[in-house]
């Protein structure tokens, strides 16, 4: 049996209808950690709040953690209910999820490897996790290394990140492999900007735990 953690971006959440139960079936252990970064934006927008990223972080003041934690939460609630009872929704600041603040940011935290109880006991009973990623704090953390923290907290022997990228792009083509010392040198050259970057670093951190780690159809490897 293997123990898997999906992260699905706010745009594609629908894939876990598919990816989770098939995993489950084939006797995978699945946890889904999920984003809202599209949801966030327009709620953001609809309020009249601007919006600034850094190095695919999103600053975050006490306004917008607001916005940040009702869009979560949201589509944490729509993805559960459209995975049926076998799902069980899990908000991260209420589990114990957690994170270091980032200076200068915020309120956004750097997520830290745990083993969240509700986490262990839903997997124990052959439900699957859907962690909405809110940090003790309340911090806002970025979803890509919130499922990277989490894989690491709990053991996981592979972490998916599905989105509507269809992996890591170089010279123009998708990269089915990518060595992880690799990545940290296109990375520090500013080859990849947006929210490739901090799948890219969540992948690498995963991938050196010894994480079978992939982006779409790139492998990140230790």
């Amino acid at each position: 049996m293997s123990r898997v953690v999906v992260k699905l971006g706010g745009a594609v959440a629908g894939a876990a209808l598919g990816i989770a139960p098939d995993r489950q079936a084939a006797g995978d252990e699945v946890v889904i950690v999920h984003g809202a970064g599209p949801q966030i934006t327009a709620a953001l927008h609809a309020r009249g709040l601007g919006t600034r990223f850094v190095l695919g972080r999103r600053f975050t003041d006490p306004a917008t953690l607001a916005v940040v934690r009702e869009s979560l939460v949201a589509v944490g609630a729509e993805l559960s209910a459209a995975l049926g009872p076998a799902a069980l929704h899990l908000v991260g600041d209420e589990i114990g999820l957690e994170a270091v603040p980032v200076p200068g940011l915020g309120l956004v935290g750097d997520p830290r490897p745990c083993r969240p109880e509700a986490v262990e006991q839903a997997l124990q009973g052959d439900r699957i996790p859907v962690v909405t990623p809110i940090a003790i704090g309340p911090l806002n953390v970025n979803a890509d290394e919130a499922a990277a923290a989490l894989a690491a907290g709990i053991g996981a022997d592979r972490l998916l990140f599905v989105s509507d990228v269809p992996g890591v792009y170089l010279e123009g083509a998708v990269a089915r492999e990518l060595h992880a010392d690799d990545a940290d040198e296109l990375l520090d050259a500013g080859a990849f900007d947006g929210g490739i970057v901090p799948k890219l670093l969540a992948a690498v951190r995963a991938a050196r735990l010894g994480i079978a780690a992939e982006i779409g159809e790139t492998a990140v490897i230790a």
